[in-house]
């Protein structure tokens, strides 16, 4: 099999995220890394890029170089992935979308509602793939939990209790740590903090596994360290177009919590409950019934669960690896190969629309509000 070409914007030397990506990216085969504009300081974005094996004609200084250098070649990437600051996603995306390139962006995949439904009209237009980096949906038990729901194994979904919360950002002395100080800068971070860093993903995970968008929402925001302008604790009541009723919490400074990611699924006949600190395993409860737990890898799991599995029963399979099965999807879309479980650009506004409505309720004493993009009204 032909290995597809992969770029990278962002993700330089120290990054949080680029590692995932590059580890991802290159776990399966299916991608060689071909190109990179890897940091803001175009020197040291070239010397790095040349580091991990990028030839010097195509290690860039910066995006713009970039797409001016690859999108004349004949041998140009098949896919860029954007893993630079929030702010600069829309512009990035856009341009290499509209100039025929195939994208994955980083989240939140823009910074303003409007700029994400225009994406999602370029994407349509161009032909090609946007997709965004819930990766976590890309766990194999994630897609488990997923095909027991659309297989009526749990009944109708009735709620959903999820939370991602840490405590990483809870030491006041630390608030002016420039990796911290940036989540919490409206210039940097845009109009949220800690709902649009972490609690996007919650939200996305229950749509995802309930298979069901959310409609309506009601927020409570706190800023618990005085010095932040944007919260770093957030309740979300929401409600999705099927009836189901959801509850989400997230928080930076819940001091303890280490990566505090899981979802509880409860349905008319059964519930589900998945940890991202456990991802090996969905705990599964049959109505008048035993609790049993389901391993990845044993027999009898969805196709999805078992192609993206690819150790043996009862070893781990970490945060890369879901990375890298989201560039597995990718790969087999570009073939032609559409897989249904790949977050869209329809995923990423969606996404962006409920941040809006959590900071305008929030804003207004948690009032309900409409949380779809004006597009999907």
């Amino acid at each position: 099999m032909k290995k597809l070409k992969w770029g990278m914007i962002g993700g330089g030397e120290g990054s949080q995220i680029g590692p995932a990506h590059r580890l991802g990216a290159l776990a399966d085969g299916r991608f060689e890394f071909t190109a990179g504009a890897l940091d803001h300081r175009p020197d040291v974005g070239r010397e790095y890029a040349q580091r991990l094996g990028v030839a010097e004609d195509r290690a860039y200084g910066d995006w713009a170089e970039m797409l001016a250098g690859e999108r004349g070649r004949e041998d140009r990437v098949d896919l860029v992935t954007v893993a630079t600051p929030n702010s600069t996603h829309f512009e990035i995306t856009k341009s290499f979308l509209e100039a025929g390139f195939n994208v994955l962006c980083e989240k939140p995949m823009t910074m303003t509602v409007e700029e994400g439904e225009e994406i999602v009209k370029i994407a349509a237009a161009s032909g090609r793939i946007c997709a965004v980096n819930y990766c976590y949906s890309a766990y194999p038990m994630v897609r488990q939990a997923r095909a027991m729901v659309r297989a009526g194994e749990i009944g109708k979904v009735r709620l959903v209790v999820t939370n991602f919360s840490h405590g990483h950002h809870g030491d006041a002395t630390d608030a002016d740590n420039p990796r911290v100080r940036w989540r919490y800068d409206p210039a940097m971070a845009g109009v949220s903090g800690q709902f649009a860093d972490c609690g996007i993903h919650a939200l996305h995970m229950a749509s995802f596994i309930a298979d069901d968008e959310v409609e309506s929402l009601s927020a409570d925001f706190a800023s618990t360290i005085a010095s932040r302008k944007l919260e770093d604790d957030a309740m979300v009541n929401f409600r999705m177009s099927g009836g189901t009723v959801g509850r989400l919490w997230t928080s930076s400074v819940a001091i303890g919590r280490q990566h505090g990611f899981d979802i509880q699924v409860f349905g008319e006949t059964g519930g589900l409950r998945w940890e991202s600190e456990q991802p090996n395993q969905l705990i599964y409860t049959p109505v008048g019934g035993r609790t049993q737990v389901i391993e990845k890898g044993e027999a009898g799991l969805c196709e999805d669960a078992q192609r993206l599995s690819r150790v043996a029963i009862a070893h781990p399979e970490g945060f890369p690896l879901a990375v890298a099965n989201i560039y597995c999807d990718l790969a087999d879309a570009i073939a032609g190969e559409a897989r249904d479980g790949l977050p869209d650009a329809a995923a990423g506004v969606r996404s962006m629309a409920a941040v809006y409505t959590a900071v305008a309720s929030a804003k207004d004493g948690g009032a309900w509000m409409d949380a779809r993009p004006p597009m999907f009204q």
